[in-house]
């Protein structure tokens, strides 16, 4: 190269310094690609998505093609900083060349570059995507010779190249998405999506209406006394049972009767009332609630009552319920609002009906108490002293102090809570 000028060689050598940046931001912008955006834009059509994507079902390979040519870029340009410093140092030339090409690849093709495709991927992939599908083409052969050769000593060590572990992405890798998805998912859209997601941690038993509070009426009472209860149902969905509440006879539509008055004028007797009753869908106990749900579904049904393994009734659960648990307490309902159980005083404390449920609890006041326990702040209460508190014992759970206010021989019935955090 000695008919060749100082200046072009130093132009020849700029433009190789260019290349190597080229090559380097490429890569880490390829790799930094959102996968799932990426899809999306490639369904969506379009072209620069779609050609990152072709590029990036083969990573070895689009890793070996930028490898390839970044390496020769490099080894050519250390050629002609070494001719040029030589001409300019002498002897020193190549050590000159070394110190020097090492710090400007350093700053200008690998740092600054790397830099920016970090912090904007596809306004580098997209583009630049424009030329690596004909050097993927141009260089094929050699990409095929290198990844084979690696990929051959990745598998030595059990490695597989082309089964990775993808981009499937568990529940709760999906979660954090959500969480950190803050800017472009409403918060309230947001909360609802983790919601779905966490159906699967809550059973039935979380969400069910609990025996002690179940609305029913005894068909051995008196015609009258049964027709005043019904007509004064707060819901529009009633148990019967026969002499006690494990002894289910089925649930009674209160717009089955009210079409039987419209028809009938009167109902003269239980036999006419109990021909309209339907049956009952139980819902065995530790289902969880995406189950619960799908089988709602499935069975056209939106009531279960909730049986343990002995067939004994624990409560009952509605398709409400489950849907309060995605998208938050609806204005009517089976139990009343949490607020109603709730009260704030004027230091700070909140007296709570102990018999609420911790999960609705936790959700309307913020709070952390454990829900993997004890379903009520009652048990919750109960199981951490192992006995019935006496009025005004106070116990510490977590970050709340617990002072029971009124309390019987079986029960807590109402506690105040101070957050100490």
């Amino acid at each position: 190269m000695d008919d060749i000028s100082t200046d072009s060689l130093l132009i020849v050598l700029a433009v190789l310094i260019c290349l190597s940046a080229f090559f380097s931001g490429t890569e880490t912008a390829m790799m930094s690609l959102n996968r799932y955006r990426l899809r999306h834009l490639s369904q969506q059509g379009h072209k620069g998505a779609s050609r990152a994507e072709q590029l990036l079902e083969r990573p070895d390979r689009l890793i070996g093609l930028i490898l390839i040519g970044n390496n020769i870029v490099n080894l050519a340009a250390a050629s002609l900083a070494t001719i040029v410093c030589q001409r300019w140092f002498g002897a020193w030339g190549p050590a000159v060349a070394t110190g020097a090409l090492t710090f400007i690849v350093l700053i200008f093709a690998e740092v600054t570059p790397k830099t920016l495709a970090a912090l904007y991927p596809e306004k580098l992939a997209y583009p630049n995507s424009l030329v690596l599908r004909p050097l993927m083409t141009l260089f094929y052969p050699l990409v095929w010779l290198v990844n084979s050769i690696s990929n051959a000593l990745l598998s030595i060590v059990g490695v597989r190249p082309l089964h990775g572990d993808g981009d499937d992405l568990s529940a709760d890798e999906l979660r954090s998405v959500l969480n950190e998805a803050s800017a472009m998912i409403p918060r309230r859209h947001r909360e609802m999506l983790v919601s779905i997601l966490d159906l699967e941690k809550v059973t039935v038993e979380d969400v069910m209406v609990p025996r002690n509070e179940l609305y029913a009426i005894d068909i051995n009472d008196d015609f009258k006394t049964m027709m005043k209860q019904l007509t004064h149902s707060p819901h529009s969905k009633v148990l019967l049972y026969r002499g006690n509440i494990d002894d289910v006879v089925g649930f009674l539509h209160l717009s089955d009767l009210l079409r039987l008055m419209t028809r009938d004028q009167e109902v003269s007797d239980k036999a006419t009332l109990l021909r309209e009753v339907r049956e009952i869908y139980y819902v065995p106990e530790g289902t969880p609630l995406n189950v619960q749900l799908l089988k709602f579904q499935r069975a056209k049904e939106r009531l279960g009552l909730v049986v343990d393994e002995y067939g004994d009734i624990q409560g009952l659960v509605s398709l409400e319920d489950i849907l309060e648990e995605i998208v938050g307490d609806f204005t009517t309902g089976l139990q009343p609002a949490v607020s109603d159980e709730i009260n704030r005083n004027e230091d700070g404390s909140f007296d709570v009906d102990a018999s609420i449920n911790i999960r609705d609890m936790n959700r309307e006041m913020n709070w952390k108490f454990p829900t993997d326990g004890p379903k009520t702040l009652n048990g919750l209460v109960v199981e951490t002293l192992e006995e019935i508190p006496a009025v005004h014992t106070r116990l510490t759970i977590g970050d709340y102090q617990i002072e029971v206010l009124e309390a019987n021989e079986s029960v807590v019935t109402t506690v105040r809570v101070i957050q100490l955090k």
